[in-house]
């Protein structure tokens, strides 16, 4: 039985990480490390920080990355895409060029015989009425056609620009974890529990903090971390569901 593995939050091509390419080559050094142990790769958003795909063009770069997604597709490693809130306008590209499974909202699904609730993590539970807002903007299709107006160099570039000052102005970083009862996914997950009580495992991505809470005797919710300065990951071999770190050249599992 192949391991099933779960990563997120990588924000390539971030302006505000100043180890972009080495970020990048960790995380497909990674990827070929499991690339024979690999059924399935659950990527669970932000992986880009920006992306943006016009009818003939898609966004520079991350050749690296978008080459090792292909590979384990044509291995028949099943590697399914979540869009985040920094990369929602994907179209066909990641399906019909690197042969991902796209996921744009929250999925449930067996695994091994077991319940798994994934999603990326964004606006569930969050009631932050300037986010929700621009969460909704953000996934208009008006606005996403009018986006599409724009020559690539002042559209890509303008978003390219906002995810990093997005980034920036977190002075202090990511929030720390802020307990069971302030946490939005986990006071979300506690909520969709008590009406789906079959889940066995909740896995997020998106507040760049690593999470292993078990919910009930049977349930259990893990936020991923990142791949920004974390490398942090979750595999489940069929029966155990571990969070681990990659360390390259060391990867366990």
């Amino acid at each position: 039985m192949k391991n099933v593995y779960f990563l997120s939050d990588a924000h390539l091509g971030s302006r505000a990480i100043p180890h972009g390419r080495t970020q990048e080559r960790r995380l497909v050094n990674f990827l070929d490390s499991i690339k024979d142990k690999a059924a399935a790769v659950y990527l669970l958003g932000d992986m880009f920080d920006f992306w943006y795909e016009f009818k003939l063009v898609v966004p520079k770069g991350y050749t690296r990355f978008l080459g090792k997604l292909s590979e384990l597709t044509d291995r028949g490693v099943e590697v399914h895409f979540f869009t985040g809130n920094h990369d929602i306008w994907c179209g066909d590209y990641l399906e019909k060029e690197c042969g991902v499974v796209l996921h744009r909202e929250p999925l449930t699904t067996e695994i091994y015989g077991k319940e798994f609730y994934l999603a990326h993590g964004d606006g569930l539970g969050d009631r932050d009425r300037k986010f929700q807002f621009l969460r909704m903007l953000f996934h208009s299709h008006t606005l996403q056609r009018l986006f599409s107006t724009l020559h690539p160099r002042w559209s890509v570039e303008l978003g390219l620009t906002w995810a990093k000052h997005s980034r920036l102005k977190r002075t202090d970083g990511e929030p720390e974890y802020m307990g069971e009862n302030n946490e939005c996914l986990v006071l979300y997950t506690k909520e969709y529990l008590k009406g789906h009580p079959d889940i066995n495992f909740f896995v997020y991505g998106h507040r760049h903090i690593e999470l292993d809470l078990m919910l009930s005797s049977t349930a259990r919710m893990l936020i991923l971390g990142d791949w920004i300065s974390q490398y942090t990951y979750a595999v489940f071999d069929g029966e155990h569901m571990f969070l681990e770190s990659y360390i390259e050249g060391e990867t366990r599992l």
